[in-house]
């Protein structure tokens, strides 16, 4: 009988294909990254002036409810206005259900606003300057796209006897203003 031969195999090393797999995931990042960089969009954000706020970040939920209501009731606003050649009074608008005019529970929730019209403009006096301060909706006599919004969240409200935009940012009124951006619409236009 022959004396056992024994044979000692080492292993593979593995060090090579570890390298090559470490190498194929930093190409891969790598591409990604550079594709990211490329295709990547820039956010563009405006920034609005001192006596503005912007009705998405700078408004509370009672607020943003009221600029929203008169944004859409403005458009019956202007029908009305050229059916009758003068603007209809908030207790017109109020018994048509136009919010932010009627007197119900959501109106009573973001501030129980009492509205009145004054010259070419509403004005929402607020009874809750805590949930939402008053509003002021100008309407331009001649432009219909003129029409702005302006809030003041002082408990004692006054509006100035001229209501251009000087005198009512001495009183303490500032501009709502809607930015749309694609934060906002998260439509990206290629």
């Amino acid at each position: 009988m022959k004396a056992a031969t024994t044979q000692v195999v080492r292993p593979a090393g593995a060090g090579h294909e570890t390298l090559y797999v470490l190498l194929l995931c930093a190409l891969i990042l790598s591409v990604a990254a550079t594709v990211v960089l490329w295709r990547g969009e820039k956010t563009e954000t405006g920034s609005i002036a001192s006596h503005q706020l912007d009705a998405r970040r700078d408004l509370s939920a009672g607020e943003q409810g009221i600029y929203a209501d008169l944004r859409v009731t403005l458009d019956e606003i202007l029908l009305l206005r050229a059916e009758s050649q003068s603007l209809p009074t908030p207790e017109a608008l109020a018994a048509e259900g136009f919010a932010p005019f009627a007197q119900d529970a959501s109106s009573v929730s973001r501030g129980g606003h009492v509205w009145q019209l004054q010259d070419q403009a509403y004005l929402g006096l607020s009874q809750n300057p805590q949930v939402a301060g008053s509003f002021l909706m100008r309407i331009d006599a001649k432009d219909d796209s003129q029409a702005n919004i302006w809030l003041n969240r002082n408990p004692s409200a006054s509006l100035p006897a001229d209501l251009s935009d000087a005198p009512l940012i001495a009183a303490g009124w500032q501009q709502v203003v809607a930015q749309f951006d694609a934060g906002v619409t998260r439509q990206h236009r290629h």
